[in-house]
């Protein structure tokens, strides 16, 4: 394999990573400095970003002022927005970006809050000559990723399901606080894509089987259980049902007022959850499957952000300039993929997939 990792190392540019003493900004800055990128702190708590700094420089800033956003992001390389929930922070941060002219990645999950950057951002990106990239995170950013492997040299499809095989899910903080603003947004309703966009259904969403690959095999999930690929997918892919899936574990544990936010497992901070990502893509008769498979949730974001972070700094993507794209629409969804070994481990059938690199 061609090391793309050593592509981004000892680059010395400077990244500010918005949100950076949370539970994924903690990963992202860690997974920067392995990179040789230089992270700048920043965030609403001057307290906590002071304690988490271990020798980085610290620039506070609340999104609610521009001045003090554009002093954090003065003379950066680019900024990662880690701070939910997203439909508070990531318009201010993408103007912010925006008056500085750097590209923007951040890690939302939040359905609503990434229509919003697509629909209010996409103008200005372009014109701005800035590159933005919403949901670069286990939700959105590797499904997308995924889903456009599989997809290979098709230009449409009918149908995508993306299938959450989750052996636990202890939410974090922010993931409460950004469920909290989606529920309240959407009025109890849930969101589901079908017929070509993004609707809301007030009936109980559907539990079915789902035949995982082995290990894991026939699973109970929660079916429409839509996540942030609904946005990512059809955003660059022509295909007008993307469905998304959780097992019942990890829906429960979200729903139980009571689990405990993750618990790290090793000095890295990770937790020992797993995942198994199962995307399958159909037109007419003919599949395509992709499958990722990895640990930790919250800790795999950290390398899908900052690879997309160091391929934007190095000029390989697909489409030059600005704009908002999802991760599958700006770079080579296979490539991308593969560099993020050893961290995620894919296989693709059916769209001619190799492994070499």
């Amino acid at each position: 394999m061609t090391s793309e990792r050593t592509a981004g190392k000892a680059t010395g540019k400077t990244v500010v990573v918005y949100g950076a003493y949370g539970h994924t900004g903690r990963f992202v800055v860690a997974e920067l400095r392995e990179r040789g990128f230089v992270p700048v702190l920043s965030g609403r708590d001057e307290r906590k970003l002071e304690e988490t700094a271990d020798g980085a420089e610290v620039r506070p800033a609340a999104v609610d002022d521009p001045a003090a956003l554009d002093r954090a992001l003065a003379g950066a390389a680019a900024v990662v927005n880690c701070a939910g929930p997203s439909a508070t922070t990531a318009g201010p941060v993408i103007e912010a970006a925006l008056r500085a002219g750097i590209p923007y990645v951040d890690v939302a999950a939040e359905i609503e809050a990434n229509a919003d950057t697509f629909a209010l951002f996409g103008e200005r990106a372009r014109a701005a000559g800035v590159p933005v990239v919403p949901a670069m995170a286990f939700y959105g950013g590797l499904g997308d990723l995924l889903a456009t492997a599989a997809t290979g040299d098709w230009t449409e499809a009918d149908e995508v399901h993306v299938a959450y095989g989750l052996d636990s899910w202890h939410p974090t903080a922010g993931t409460r606080a950004a469920g909290a603003v989606s529920r309240e947004r959407r009025g109890g309703r849930r969101p589901v894509h079908t017929g070509g966009r993004l609707s809301y259904r007030d009936d109980a969403p559907p539990t079915l089987q789902w035949v995982f690959p082995a290990p894991m095999g026939p699973r109970t999930v929660i079916g429409e259980f839509t996540m942030a690929d609904v946005v990512t997918v059809p955003s660059h892919l022509a295909v007008p049902e993307v469905r998304t899936y959780m097992t019942t574990e990890a829906a429960g544990d979200l729903a139980a007022a009571d689990t405990p936010p993750p618990a790290p497992a090793d000095a890295s901070g990770r937790s020992d959850q797993t995942f198994l990502v199962d995307v399958r893509v159909r037109s007419g008769a003919e599949e395509r499957r992709a499958v990722a498979r990895g640990r930790d949730i919250y800790a795999v974001t950290a390398p899908l952000a900052v690879e997309a972070l160091a391929r934007l700094l190095s000029g390989r993507t697909r489409t030059p300039g600005g704009g908002v794209h999802s991760a599958g629409a700006l770079f080579d969804a296979a490539d991308f993929l593969r560099a993020l070994a050893p961290h995620v481990q894919v296989t693709v059938t059916g769209a001619g997939w190799t492994d070499a690199a």
